[in-house]
């Protein structure tokens, strides 16, 4: 209605945490189209407007970048605002936690494994393991971890791309900023299911040099049914396109080409395909499609999902691949978004560990701003003089100075270091209600004196609020990274590779390490007393040390090498059982002797032994005849 034109519209999503920035919300709630010309293009839809917005303001606290943000309605005056860097240690220091000190892959299983005739299961998981691992560190996979999860702890959203690389031979991680990440949810989907068509779109700059007008660029992964076979060609405008491949039917008409390995059904005319890690053929697979558009083609009608494909100019690859529904031979999107938290019922989005707190933030630039005024005042002190014989005389303070006054004349110096010291006192007041709101101990930003904490009991209950944070956060990434680990399995078998021949994919995790200060030798005193008392087994024992921050880099390995040198207890187990190969194979040795050959018996000397031999007396002269 007319009469309610002019309210401001509430706007309650998941970012409206930022809703109190009028940069960011105008009575439309709508972010400034100044500040965020990006997040308001053509292509992009209105409903990631916000989404996008919310992006470039995060980052922009991130990088000290606030104050020129806030300059384009405050005025140039808003530049001279402190910041000192506190969004960014704070991200710093979340990551930090949420990734532990180290990180490793394991499938279940895996530290079971014994040298001696082990299970058919347990060799499986040692060797998936294995591959997996080496497979993590040929690709820096704890760098493309720091990558994303710094974007997710800061933006609330992290995005890994995955893709098989001929020439390397494995499959590639990359971190995607989520600004570029476009999924396209369905009205009736709920936000935590795996979307069916995702889109990377960002737009390229002008470039005169080679004559290249701005563009739009957008990468997209489609779960289809299956198609016939295609090929690289043209059409008529002589744009790289693939064409559907064709051979001579019975009648002598073109018949669509099935591709390798695929069947067609001809009651239904589906085409399903079975692919080496699933159980049952299925019909679909994944497709990608690599366009560039002109902007001044597109029109405002068009979104990143609906572009006029015959304005598109496809990419080519490097094998002469034609990008355009490119079938991939995998039946998932190797897409993998990781948000910051368990998003909300039905949402697809995760939330900044900053969005709580930025307005503490804003305060606290505020008192940095203050405290930099108050301390040049109190640096350089303010004087009043009065009795001077010539008032319009200028005067210098400074070592040495001598100042001439008349009569009664006097000095009055103006102490400011009082507002000065409060100023400090409240900031410090601001960071402690940061990290309180943030539930991020003053033991974990490394500000608290340890010797100060009463006992190790207190400290530990001090931590109590970053072990809930941080075990939401941990609990909103495992499947994510079970799902990266499983793709990666999966690429390996669609590229065929040999160290992966007969290989079953099984489900992997990525284990965080310890965040929190561990008192090592007290776990080393529990694991210790646990396992001599028969309490705790001796793999439990091994996976403590491990979360304890031990540096064992196989638990099944490090159980064989420690009963490799309990002797007592080998003794105990020959004793009870009786068995030496039992006592061998706990001792990790081989059972197996081969024979020595027994020497020759040295029989002594008989009186045959002493009569002559045939080289003595070959012809038997002298013995009457031939002697035997």
């Amino acid at each position: 209605m007319g009469f309610a034109s002019g309210l401001r519209k509430v706007i309650i999503d998941g970012w409206s945490y930022l809703n109190y920035k009028p940069i960011y919300s105008d009575p439309r709630g709508m972010p400034n189209r100044r500040a965020f010309p990006e997040a308001q293009a053509s292509w992009v839809p209105a409903l990631d407007e916000r989404r996008l917005a919310a992006y470039k303001l995060l980052t922009a606290y991130d990088n000290n970048q606030a104050a020129e943000l806030s300059a384009i309605l405050d005025g140039e005056s808003a530049r001279e605002r402190r910041e000192f860097g506190d969004p960014a240690m704070f991200v710093d220091t979340v990551m930090a936690h949420v990734l532990g000190r180290e990180q490793h892959i394991t499938v279940a299983g895996a530290e079971h494994d014994t040298p001696e005739d082990p299970p058919a299961e347990a060799a499986a998981a040692a060797l998936v393991q294995e591959l997996l691992r080496d497979w993590a560190d040929a690709e820096l996979l704890p760098m493309r971890i720091q990558q994303a999860e710094r974007k997710a702890v800061a933006l609330g959203d992290g995005v890994y791309r995955m893709a098989w690389d001929p020439a390397k031979q494995r499959p590639t991680v990359r971190a995607v900023d989520p600004g570029f990440y476009f999924p396209i949810l369905g009205e009736d989907a709920d936000g935590g299911d795996f979307p069916d068509r995702v889109h990377f779109a960002w737009e390229l700059p002008e470039d005169p040099k080679r004559g290249l007008k701005p563009r739009l660029r957008r990468i997209t992964y489609e779960l289809a049914p299956i198609g016939a076979a295609t090929g690289a060609g043209a059409d008529e405008k002589g744009r790289a396109v693939r064409a559907v491949l064709t051979t001579e039917g019975l009648d002598g008409e073109p018949v669509p080409v099935i591709g390798r390995g695929d069947t067609l059904d001809p009651e239904t005319g589906q085409i399903s395909r079975q692919y080496a890690w699933n159980d049952q053929p299925t019909t679909l697979t994944c497709y990608l499609t690599d366009a560039t558009w002109d902007l001044g083609d597109l029109q405002s009608g068009h979104d990143v999902d609906d572009l006029p494909l015959n304005k598109a100019v496809f990419a080519t690859r490097s094998d002469g691949e034609v990008l355009d529904r490119l079938d991939l031979y995998i039946d998932f999107i190797p897409v993998v978004h990781v948000p910051n938290t368990v998003p909300a019922a039905e949402e697809h989005w995760g939330q900044s560990s900053l969005a709580k707190v930025l307005q503490v933030f804003d305060e606290l630039q505020g008192a940095d701003t203050d405290s930099s005024r108050a301390a040049a005042t109190t640096g350089l002190p303010m004087i009043g003089i009065s009795g001077v014989t010539d008032p319009r005389q200028a005067y210098e303070v400074g070592p040495g100075s001598i100042l001439r006054m008349g009569e009664n004349g006097r000095l009055t110096t103006i102490d400011t270091s009082p507002a000065l010291r409060e100023l400090r006192e409240h900031r410090h007041d601001l960071a402690d209600r940061a990290a309180n709101v943030a539930r991020i101990p003053a033991v974990t930003l490394g500000t608290l004196d340890p010797s100060k904490v009463p006992s190790g009991y207190a400290m530990q209950l001090s931590l109590g609020p970053l072990d809930s944070l941080i075990g939401g956060m941990r609990l909103a990434r495992a499947h994510k990274y079970m799902l990266l680990l499983k793709f990666a399995q999966r690429l390996f078998l669609a590229g065929q590779h040999p160290d992966w021949t007969g290989v079953l994919p099984l489900p992997a995790e990525l284990v965080f390490g310890p965040y929190t200060p561990t008192d090592k030798a007290s776990v080393l005193e529990q694991v210790t007393n646990g396992v001599d008392k028969g309490v705790l087994s001796l793999e439990t024992g091994v996976q403590m040390l491990i979360e304890a921050g031990f540096p064992i880099d196989d638990a099944g390995k490090e159980i064989e090498r420690i009963q490799s040198r309990q002797f007592d207890k080998a003794r105990a187990l020959a004793d009870a059982t009786g068995n030496p190969d039992a006592v061998a194979a706990f001792l990790g040795n081989d059972t197996t002797v081969t024979p020595a050959t027994a020497p020759a018996p040295q029989l002594p000397p008989t009186a045959t032994d002493q009569q002559p031999t045939d080289l003595q007396n070959p012809a038997g002269q002298g013995s009457g005849g031939n002697t035997p």
